[in-house]
């Protein structure tokens, strides 16, 4: 018997090769992934694109001032589809978020796998996604933009939700049955103050999130910025482009400060 003792090692022989077996998948991986694309791809394009895109910049500057006032509407309106997709969002996240968190859920087993489900196919499915689906369904317009934005929605504040009903205090609601109270009081004396800030916080949060995609639904048709954005890049108005992307990036900066404040306020 030897009388050195044996050495630490931080990983074991089976964890380095473990270890090296994973560095290689991940090599390889990477290598096809370089030859996929590197067969789909015109490389004389690629070459070119700096001149492209200094051509194409010189183009767009000065911006046509002179376009801001057309822009006011549009603005207004996608403020509007913001604003009222996340209402619309809220109002169908919060029963959903109830209904998939483990201590509030009415019938776990069949209430809770339903609204897991639709979370995840909110989450799943892109805000621009929805909105192609219902411009198709319903035409273009705000309608449309706003019940995508909504749909989006849900899983976003539905998640945050129900996991942060899911992380209440059980002492609370401990103390408020033990006075003999019933379901719906005990939801609305120990459960509901102890989320409410997190809901606000959630809400501005999802809303500033909103701005800045519903800026973009109006490219499908939903209305909004986008839709003048589109209209432009039809008619390689480049000028106006430049000053619908500054509009997008100062309303974008205003509604993150907004949403900082607000926040901060809350939380």
């Amino acid at each position: 018997m030897s009388d050195f003792p044996a050495s630490w090692q931080f990983r074991s022989p089976k964890a380095r090769l473990a270890l090296w077996f994973g560095w290689l998948c991940l090599v390889a991986l990477f290598v096809w992934c370089w030859q996929v694309m590197n067969e789909r791809t015109i490389w004389m394009f690629v070459q070119d694109a700096p001149k492209q895109a200094a051509d194409i910049g010189g183009r767009m500057w000065p911006p046509r001032w002179s376009y801001l006032g057309e822009l006011m509407v549009p603005l207004w309106d996608t403020l509007n589809m913001a604003t009222l997709g996340t209402l619309l969002g809220v109002i169908l996240a919060v029963p959903v978020a109830f209904m998939a968190a483990r201590n509030t859920s009415p019938f776990p087993l069949i209430l809770r796998p339903i609204a897991l489900f639709i979370i995840v196919a909110s989450r799943s499915i892109n805000s621009l996604i929805w909105a192609l689906l219902l411009v198709a369904i319903l035409g273009p317009g705000l309608l449309a933009g706003i019940i995508a934005i909504g749909l989006r929605s849900i899983g976003f504040i539905g998640k945050l939700l129900y996991e942060g009903i899911e992380e209440t205090d059980i002492r609370q609601v401990e103390a408020i049955t033990a006075t003999g109270a019933s379901q719906a009081q005990v939801l609305n004396y120990a459960i509901v103050p102890q989320i409410l800030p997190a809901f606000w916080g959630i809400t501005v949060f999802r809303w500033d999130i909103n701005i800045r995609e519903s800026a973009i639904l109006g490219l499908v048709g939903a209305g909004g910025l986008g839709l003048k954005l589109q209209n432009s890049l039809n008619t390689l108005a480049w000028p106006q482009v430049t000053l619908i992307l500054l509009v997008i990036l100062a309303t974008v900066v205003l509604s993150e400060w907004v949403s900082a404040k607000v926040r901060a306020a809350i939380i």
